[in-house]
């Protein structure tokens, strides 16, 4: 692999959403938009070590550009301003615009997000964790962080393949952010108008069939996203989120087509790089698959152009109505080809090479399950996928975690943007007594049964004051009546969500749910879900079509039975034991 040479410097300074198929491989970029040469002035400028928005951009601008010009948030990471809010009880910082806006916006800067609904006073902290790698040590030291909160302390593996934890009160905060330092983890620039979790190949580095290790690619963007996790004001006020990937594998675990960035490994006149989508996101309005920017980069660009893309998205990104300023709508406004020359002269050498043609991904590949045992690359030694259902576990189960990493394996452990998690590196001789270790034959198995594999929900309400359904739990009891109703002859990936912000990522599923309020039989308001049916990941990706709106929950278990025999072929129980 080419080397990774870094040619830039880290900062020291600091309705429903609609059906869009946009399949990156096979649609044509939007029409070329005519653009006034004034609308390509940016709209913020650096001042003080920050960039604000000018006041010429301000009128209209969202209630979360106010706070955000109000105070920069990125001064409670970079010049402590944590410590002396952290101080404060939560009377005192409600009393005052400035501190209240300080809990339920500029914290998230920080990775801290105010659970105010539902817990009041207590936060779920969102990790920053390239490519899913994590340590033993790292995972025993947010045990012992949740540990305390008792009942409110757990943590989610989540669908960006990094870690959740919850319970989180204000006065420990920089004592834990401290304790992160400390194993080598951050917070830092996890939430909000932020760059999220660099996603990539969840066995980057031991696969046998790999195109590239993503983990190196990943480090760097990380790396140079937060400055080495010390705050990196380039690019923490953006107009929205942004999500990054690298696609290291022919199953693309990545997502790439969901997300703003995603490099696609390629050849060039016998270099290697990176072929690139843009704008792929999802929202309560809309959704849309990320398209082709018409350009390849060498691996050792994936860093500048990174900055490319940022630094144009930032500059010249609306900042008015939430729900149409994601990246996408840009990409929109300028035209394919405009936001290409926008990125373009935001490259070092003021140059972007066209497309290549020399795709690496297989287009026929058959999606690989990661459970069980399967050979690494290196000679000797297998990883082992575990189930976690839904993605959530107690304290105790990640300190057992990380105990079997370092009795099996290399201390090492690896997250899946499907809330699952694969220890690495295990002597091939040692897998037989791994499997045989009671931790595996309960819920963390590595053979779950056909549907309870694929599926995956976000927090839900629970925890979430957005969500309007619980969902993890309901997940789990609704997939557990349907297996006893039909027999599947493949895996069914069902994706949950709580709410129309669909964190549960429901349209890439083959069945999702939507948390909706419904009317039950007797009229009356009651939890319910828009089903989704149809999407498809991989490289023929397209986002599912709803299939039915506001199921009340009680009627779901013989709706997806049903749906699974029309759709995937499905075989009733009953039908089974009359035939024996």
């Amino acid at each position: 692999m080419t080397s990774l040479s870094l040619r830039f410097t880290l900062p020291l300074l600091p309705s429903k959403p609609r059906r869009s198929v946009i399949v990156a491989a096979q649609t044509a970029p939007p029409a070329e938009a005519t653009v006034e040469a004034e609308r390509l002035e940016p709209r913020v400028e650096l001042r003080d070590g920050f960039y604000i928005l000018k006041e010429k951009f301000r009128k209209g601008i969202n209630p979360q550009e106010k706070v955000k010009i109000e105070s920069e948030p990125m001064k409670l990471f970079m010049e402590n301003g944590i410590e002396e809010l952290a101080k404060k009880s939560m009377e005192e910082i409600d009393s005052e615009k400035l501190t209240k806006d300080d809990i339920d916006v500029r914290l998230k800067w920080l990775g801290l997000f105010h659970r105010r609904k539902h817990q009041y006073g207590k936060f779920m902290m969102r990790l920053k964790l390239p490519n899913g790698v994590t340590t033993s040590a790292q995972t025993r030291y947010l045990a012992s962080v949740i540990r305390k909160y008792g009942e409110d302390g757990c943590a989610d593996v989540t669908t960006r393949q990094n870690w959740q934890i919850r319970g989180v009160v204000l006065p420990d905060v920089p004592e834990i952010l401290k304790g992160l330092a400390s194993v080598g983890l951050t917070s830092l620039q996890s939430g909000m108008d932020n760059v999220r979790n660099p996603v990539g190949n969840p066995i980057a580095g031991i696969d046998p069939d790999e195109i590239v290790d993503t983990r190196p690619y990943n480090n760097l963007l990380s790396q140079f996203i937060t400055a080495n996790s010390l705050g990196n004001p380039e690019f923490s006020n953006l107009p929205r989120k942004w999500n990054v990937c690298v696609v290291g594998s022919h199953d693309l675990y990545e997502h790439p087509h969901i997300n703003d960035l995603a490099y696609m490994p390629a050849n060039k006149d016998g270099r290697l790089g990176f072929n690139l989508l843009v704008g792929g996101f999802f929202s309560a309005k809309r959704c849309e698959e990320a398209i082709p920017l018409d350009a390849w980069v060498p691996a050792d660009d994936v860093v500048p152009l990174c900055k490319a893309v940022l630094e144009a998205f930032r500059d010249l990104g609306n900042r008015g109505n939430r729900q149409k300023i994601r990246m996408m709508w840009l990409i929109e406004e300028l035209g394919i080809e405009g936001f290409r020359a926008e990125v373009e002269k935001r490259m070092p050498s003021g140059k972007l090479e066209r497309e290549s043609s020399e795709d690496l991904v297989n287009k026929q590949w058959e999606r690989r399950d990661y459970f069980g045992v399967h050979p690494q690359k290196q000679e000797g030694l297998s990883y082992i996928g575990l189930h976690v259902p839904v993605g959530r576990l107690q304290a105790d189960d990640m300190d057992e975690l990380a105990r079997l990493a370092d009795t099996y394996g290399s201390g090492e452990l690896r997250l899946t943007v499907e809330q699952n998690i694969i220890i690495p590196n295990v002597e091939t001789s040692k897998t037989e007594a791994l499997l045989q270790e009671p931790f595996l034959k309960n819920r963390f198995s590595p053979e779950p049964s056909i549907l309870m594999k694929g599926l995956v929900a976000c927090t839900g309400s629970q925890f979430c004051g957005q969500a309007i359904i619980e969902t993890k739990l309901r997940a789990l009891k609704v997939t557990e009546e349907v297996e006893r109703l039909v027999a599947v002859p493949k895996p069914v990936r069902m994706h949950w969500t709580g709410c129309p912000n669909t964190c549960g990522q429901v349209q890439v599923a083959d069945i999702g749910f939507m948390g909706c309020l419904t009317r039950g039989e007797n009229g009356k308001p009651v939890e319910g879900a828009d089903v989704y049916v149809g999407g498809r990941v991989g490289s023929d990706s397209h986002i599912g079509e709803i299939y039915k709106k506001g199921v009340p929950v009680t009627d779901l278990v013989p709706l997806v039975a049903e749906i699974l025999v029309k759709e995937f072929g499905a075989v009733p129980r009953v039908r089974e034991e009359n035939e024996d």
